[in-house]
């Protein structure tokens, strides 16, 4: 007869400790509840279970410093952690601390059930170091779901030297991830060196990577380094790779297959000891179809692609960011405000066209000219000075007014997209993705009925809802004991 696995599941809410129970007996296993740290104690005291799942805040302790202490004690044990604490610095600790897997909360249960079968077919990683205190802060805000898939992926890379590939539209914060992937790992105390492919010249962009000797070209009076040799023991940030012209892509290229470079108009090899970290608001893999981008180098960057959510498809987070930018405006020296009730719901309803980085421009601007301490929707409406989509049913030509209105915002805050070749693509993208998103929880996440609802074949939703990387946010099932 086959063992049964033993799941041991710490957690103070009764509810979520009985149906995560109830669910671990439905897939087979034996299963010990313990809501308190002392009641874990009094569980591991008759021996160690296959899996552990706990929360993070409990009735005696923080569960993750016994996590810490379990990892170091009883390394094979797979740990999972569940918390309501959905930060960027939970998902690091948990990571630090030794955890199998973090979990935001809610959670799927289904989700659970997958990760907890695959942490008893394979064993835990080493755990990362831990870092100092002056390290630990954290430069993304959020509790999204969206943004927690953002963690768990940065949790997991920052020990390790793998090329990272962040993708995501303008303005959603590339470079504050690439400092956090840089901030949290082990070249931290290295450079951190940001280059933007955009902004360089075409004819300067192999000087700028890889520096120059004297005389090299007209106008090099002297030996300049480049940003392969300024960056040396830490990260080399590429943003916008997508705009680098395919000259300089394929002595990219070299380099990050050959580990080593040369300066223009030099002949010594210097070791790239480099982590590459590269971002872009493009579509790479298209780009490679239309052959304006390396195939070769495309596979190179994106070993560990992080896709980063628009603000409008994270709206639980803009209020939290909109204090925070608030506070942020104040320590640089301007009147501290707030915003009423109706200014965030103003905010949620707002379409972001420009991302966070719009949101943090016009906290700003409400900083310096609001003419209040709290800021009035109406205030808000006047500062943002274009169309928010209202909260009741539109019509077609209000619905026309609204894709002009962000097609208008959109063209005025990135000039390139004129030239971009995909504006077309991002429209559709940018309809289709909130579409499906709704119907799905109009319907339930039932996939057969959203699929009616829209008029295609289930198969066809599924693709998209893939493609578009549409999350299907279940809440926890409650179930009664």
């Amino acid at each position: 007869m086959t063992r049964q696995s033993h799941v041991l599941v710490l957690e103070d809410d009764a509810a979520i400790r009985t149906v995560v129970g109830q669910a671990m007996r439905r897939a087979g296993h034996r299963v010990t509840s313990a809501q308190s740290l002392a009641e874990l104690d009094a569980a591991l005291a008759a021996g160690l279970p296959d899996v552990l799942i706990t929360d993070v805040v409990l009735p005696d302790g923080d569960g993750l410093e016994r996590v810490g202490e379990l990892s170091a004690r009883a390394p094979s044990l797979p740990v999972i952690v569940l918390s309501a604490q959905n930060t960027l610095s939970t998902a690091v600790r948990a990571n630090e601390a030794g955890a199998f897997e973090y979990l935001p909360k809610p959670f799927d249960l289904d989700v659970l059930t997958r990760v907890v079968a695959s942490a008893l077919a394979r064993s835990r990683g080493d755990a990362l170091e831990p870092l100092d205190d002056a390290d630990r802060a954290m430069p993304l805000i959020g509790r999204s779901p969206a943004m927690q898939d953002v963690y768990r992926v940065i949790a997991r890379v920052v020990s390790n030297d793998l090329t990272v590939l962040i993708s995501g539209e303008s303005g959603t914060g590339k470079e504050l991830v690439a400092r956090a992937i840089h901030d949290l790992g082990p070249r931290r105390r290295a450079p951190f060196i940001a280059i933007n492919m955009a902004a360089i010249p075409r004819d300067l962009i192999e000087a700028e990577l890889f520096g120059h000797e004297r005389g090299a070209f007209t106008g090099a009076q002297a030996r300049v380094a480049g940003k392969f040799e300024l960056a040396a023991g830490g990260t080399l940030f590429l943003d916008e790779i997508g705009d680098m012209p395919m000259d300089a892509q394929t002595r990219l290229l070299r380099v990050l297959q050959q580990g080593e470079f040369t300066t223009v108009g030099g002949s010594r090899m210097i070791r790239a000891d480099v982590r590459i970290v590269a971002a872009t608001n493009r579509d790479l893999a298209a780009l490679v179809q239309r052959g304006q981008f390396r195939e070769d180098l495309f596979y190179r960057l994106n070993v560990i692609p992080v896709t980063l959510p628009a603000l409008r498809e994270r709206r639980q987070d803009i209020a939290l960011l909109a204090r925070h930018f608030l506070e942020r405006a104040a320590e640089a020296g301007l009147p501290l405000k707030r915003l009423a009730a109706d200014a965030i719901g103003v905010l949620e309803r707002h379409g972001w066209p420009g991302n966070v980085r719009e949101l943090e421009n016009l906290m700003r601007r409400s900083a310096a000219l609001g003419r209040d301490e709290v800021i009035s929707a109406a205030e808000l409406r006047d500062l943002i000075g274009g169309h928010i989509a209202p909260a009741e049913p539109v019509a077609d030509g209000d619905m026309d007014a609204a894709v002009m209105a962000w097609l208008t915002r959109l063209l005025a805050a990135e000039p390139g997209a004129l030239e971009d070749g995909s504006l077309h693509e991002r429209l559709i993208a940018a309809v289709e993705r909130p579409l499906i998103a709704a119907i799905l929880a109009r319907t339930g996440n039932n996939q057969l009925r959203a699929a009616r609802v829209l008029g295609i074949n289930r198969n066809t939703l599924r693709k998209r809802i893939d493609l578009l990387e549409i999350p299907a946010a279940t809440p926890v099932r409650r179930e009664e004991p």
